[in-house]
């Protein structure tokens, strides 16, 4: 099983430290944090992993190396002096993806099990992708997901509806054929091709029940360390 994490954004949230370290390499209980999330996914089986780079991506790459000291083996695919957005990064690793996937955040860590996602799209020849969704209830962050459990049905960004009460988890499974479909080089974001799914009704929907947690913001990296330093069983 083969993991996509997209690690090539700016991170301006993080600024001034993200000028000079990408954001995989910000420090989280005493240690990069591209190690605690190479591990997780390494746990949960996916030891196939492909990082997708841009800003500063040379330093993820020094330290990560082949990924075999994290328990995984790691391919590397850069975006290149052209900031190509989610799924113009996944566009540009195209000679490196399977034919199904997960692709996560390289500012995630969710604690559940990633294969879950891949388990499901195997398993299933109705839908295109499965999107992992939690009941946020706008709590963690805006809900842009309405799902009866089973599907996605509805996926936007930005909106204010009180039926969106669960969120994108941060890993969603898909085909590499979405992928292959796209035009090369060109910015696109992930979140347009989500969306086209839902409407189509070939997003399935995998809940995830722990909240889950982000480095994308100095609140978030200060709960995920909180966590990772508090947690029953610390590596």
């Amino acid at each position: 099983m083969q993991a996509v994490v997209l690690a090539g954004g700016l991170a301006t949230r993080m600024r001034p430290h993200t000028l000079t370290v990408p954001k995989s390499m910000l420090e989280v209980a005493g240690r990069p944090f591209v190690e605690w999330q190479l591990e997780r996914l390494g746990e949960s089986g996916l030891r196939d992993v492909v990082m997708c780079v841009a800003h500063l991506g040379e330093q993820i790459r020094a330290h990560v190396g082949d990924g075999a000291r994290f328990g995984v083996r790691v391919a590397w695919s850069e975006d290149g002096g052209k900031l190509l957005g989610t799924a113009g990064a996944l566009r540009s690793a195209l000679h490196l993806l399977a034919d199904t996937f997960l692709v996560t955040y390289g500012d995630s860590y969710l604690p559940f099990d990633y294969a879950e996602p891949l388990r499901i799209l195997a398993d299933r020849d109705d839908c295109d992708g499965v999107m992992s969704v939690h009941k946020n209830d706008g709590k963690w962050d805006a809900s842009n997901v309405v799902t009866d459990r089973g599907w996605v049905i509805r996926y936007e960004k930005g909106r204010q509806d009180a039926a969106f009460d669960h969120i994108d988890y941060g890993a969603t499974a898909l085909r590499r054929e979405l992928i292959a479909a796209l035009p090369a080089g060109e910015p696109r974001g992930l979140d347009a091709l989500q969306h086209d799914l839902s409407l189509r009704k070939r997003l399935r929907a995998c809940v995830a029940r722990e909240r889950f947690f982000e480095i994308g913001s100095p609140e978030g990296l200060a709960e995920l360390d909180l966590h990772l330093r508090t947690r029953a069983s610390p590596r």
